[in-house]
């Protein structure tokens, strides 16, 4: 947990516990996979039952009545040689990977983790990718920001829903940016649970273990997260 959080060397972590960096790694080898499976452990979907209708702006009222909330991030890794463009992120000059997440919308615990992905890799299509949204129970839809345009095409049912897209060369409508306003505000629970994990250096740093195991680790701290959460909620309760 000290790695995950504060990621130092192996053999800054084994001076820290008096051991050798060779029995730190393994060490990480054989706790990384518990805490991955304990990670997943937490990750339950919205009950479909438990609908939270009348808190929503009625302008809101073509989104899903209970969704998850859908978003990316990325880390950025050691530059490859052999395959140098692969991982590319033109935005950010920066050569990364990305991960999707999803978010209960009613308590920000993480409900799923996609496989780590090369950054040129959309939005949408690490959505479509992932098949999150056929995993969804019925009745649950997805959300996400512009990068998520035809969410809904993607949803079995139809309940995925975006922001709402300014036409090039036109001014937005009022109306578009009162909808747009409302909508963030439902989804700013997916960048608070992102601004969670990110807490973890481990997966915020520049990654040092060459892409190796990075979905487990990025599971094992949402893991982590989820039981900070949980805390949370049962104190206020």
């Amino acid at each position: 947990m000290v790695w995950l959080r504060l990621y130092p060397t192996h053999e800054v972590l084994g001076y820290l516990f008096a051991v050798s960096d060779s029995t730190t790694s393994r060490y990480i080898s054989r706790v990384l996979p518990v805490l991955e499976a304990a990670g997943r452990d937490t990750m339950r979907m919205p009950d479909p039952g438990r609908k939270r209708r009348h808190s929503l702006p009625e302008l809101l009222a073509a989104t899903p009545e209970l969704a998850v909330v859908i978003d990316s991030f990325e880390q950025r890794v050691q530059r490859p040689r052999p395959e140098a463009n692969t991982y590319y992120n033109g935005k950010k000059k920066q050569h990364t990977l990305k991960v999707q997440l999803a978010v209960n919308e009613e308590t920000g615990a993480i409900v799923d983790v996609s496989e780590s992905v090369v950054e040129p890799t959309a939005d949408i299509k690490l959505l479509a990718q992932s098949k999150l949204l056929d995993r969804l129970p019925a009745g649950v839809g997805g959300i996400g920001d512009l990068a998520y345009i035809g969410i809904d095409k993607l949803h079995p049912q139809g309940l995925g829903a975006a922001p709402h897209k300014k036409q090039r060369g036109q001014p937005r409508s009022p109306e578009d940016i009162a909808y747009n306003t409302a909508f963030s505000r439902r989804r700013i629970v997916v960048e608070n649970s992102i601004g969670r994990i990110r807490n973890y250096k481990s997966i915020t740093e520049p990654d040092r273990n060459h892409r190796q195991k990075h979905n487990q680790r990025v599971v094992a701290v949402s893991g982590l997260a989820n039981r900070q959460i949980i805390s949370r909620l049962h104190h206020a309760a």
